[in-house]
C-alpha cells in the first residue's frame, strides 16, 4: 500500500490578486489529507473518502476501459467530478491505469471539509505524487486557480508565491513574528466556493489595468513585521485594498465593527477562516457571537 500526504493551506495576503501576478504570503497548515493506494486484480477503481471524524462520506466504483465509467456511487455529482480528475491524471500519465488491473484508493481528511483548508488541492497534489505528474498541470486541467494551494501542499514552511508569465515561483520563508500568541483563526460557519469568488473577481477586473506594487509591498511588510500594532495597521490597509478591488465591504465593517483588534479575510471573501488579533478574552468575543471554531495560530499553522 502506497501512502501520500499533502498539507492544507491558508492564504494570508493578496487574495484574488494572486491570480494576476501579485506577490502572496501563504502558510501550510498542520491539518492535511492522506491518500493510500492499493493495487488489486479487479478491472476497477474503488474510491473511498473518509472524513476527519473517521466516517466514510463518499464511495464510488469506476470501471476501467477505453473510458472511465461510474459503476456505483453514493454521491453522483462528486463521482462525475472525480472521473474528470482521473481522466486528467491519465492524460498526463497515459500508462497509469495499465500497470495493474485496478486500484483501491482511500482518501482521508484531517480537517472538516467546510473549513476551506484545501480538500481539493491536497487531493490533487496527492494524486499527482502517485501518478508522478506535475501537480500544477493537474490543477490547471481540473479545478484551476493560482496554484498557491498546491505549493503549500508541498512545503513545510510559509511561502512567498507569485505567478510570473503564468509560471509559479515559490520562495520558502519563515513567518514567526514575536506576537504569534496574539494571532488566531475564526471560522465563519459557512463555506465559500472559491471558483465563484474567482469568477466574480475576473468579471470586475476584466477591463482594469492592474498594478500591484503597493499590495506586494504590503505582503512583504506583513511577513517582516515585528510589532503587533504595526501588523494590525497593515491588516487594515490590506483589507481596504482588496475591498476596493472586489467592491465588497471588509468583514470587520460588516459583522464586527465593535471589535477592538484587527480582522482580515483569508482567501475568497465571504466564508471559511479569517485571521484576528487579540488575547484569550478576544477569542471569547467571537464564541459569544456564535463563531465557536476558534483556532490559535500555533495549533493551525505548520
Amino acid at each position: 500500500m502506497q501512502p501520500f500526504y499533502s498539507h492544507g493551506k491558508l492564504l494570508i495576503s493578496a487574495e484574488y490578486a494572486v491570480l494576476d501576478g501579485a506577490l502572496a504570503l501563504a502558510l501550510p497548515t498542520k491539518f492535511g489529507q492522506s491518500l493510500h493506494i492499493e493495487p488489486t486484480t479487479e478491472n476497477t477503481i474503488f474510491w473511498k473518502s473518509i472524513s476527519s471524524k473517521g466516517v466514510v462520506w463518499f464511495e464510488a466504483e469506476f470501471t476501467l476501459g477505453d473510458a472511465l465509467k461510474i459503476s456505483t456511487t453514493n454521491t453522483s455529482d462528486i463521482a462525475v467530478r472525480l472521473v474528470q480528475v482521473l481522466d486528467a491524471l491519465q492524460q498526463l500519465n497515459p500508462t497509469l491505469f495499465k500497470a495493474h488491473n485496478g486500484y483501491v484508493l482511500t482518501s482521508t481528511l484531517e480537517f472538516p471539509e467546510n473549513w476551506g483548508l484545501g480538500s481539493s488541492s491536497t487531493l490533487i497534489n496527492n494524486l499527482a505524487q502517485w501518478a508522478q505528474v506535475d501537480a500544477f498541470k493537474l490543477l490547471e486541467l481540473t479545478f484551476g486557480g493560482s496554484g498557491f494551494d498546491i505549493a503549500c501542499a508541498q512545503e513545510d514552511s510559509g511561502i512567498l508565491y507569485q505567478l510570473k508569465e503564468g509560471k509559479a515561483t515559490v520562495k520558502p520563508v519563515s513567518f514567526s513574528p514575536p506576537f504569534l500568541e496574539s494571532l488566531f483563526f475564526v471560522h465563519r460557519n459557512q463555506k465559500q466556493n472559491s471558483r465563484d469568488g474567482i469568477a466574480s473577481y475576473k468579471t470586475l477586473t476584466a477591463n482594469q489595468t492592474l498594478d500591484f506594487t503597493s499590495l506586494n509591498r504590503l505582503t512583504l511588510d506583513l511577513l517582516n513585521c515585528t510589532d503587533l500594532k504595526t501588523f494590525e495597521s497593515l491588516i487594515e490597509q490590506h483589507e481596504r485594498y482588496i475591498s476596493s478591488l472586489i467592491q465588497q465591504a471588509p468583514l470587520k465593517e460588516i459583522l464586527f465593527s465593535d471589535y477592538k483588534g484587527a480582522i482580515k479575510s483569508l482567501g475568497a471573501w465571504g466564508g471559511d477562516f479569517f485571521l484576528a488579533t487579540g488575547n484569550t478574552e478576544a477569542m471569547a468575543y467571537f464564541k459569544l457571537k456564535g463563531f465557536s471554531t476558534v483556532v490559535p495560530f500555533s495549533e493551525m499553522i505548520l
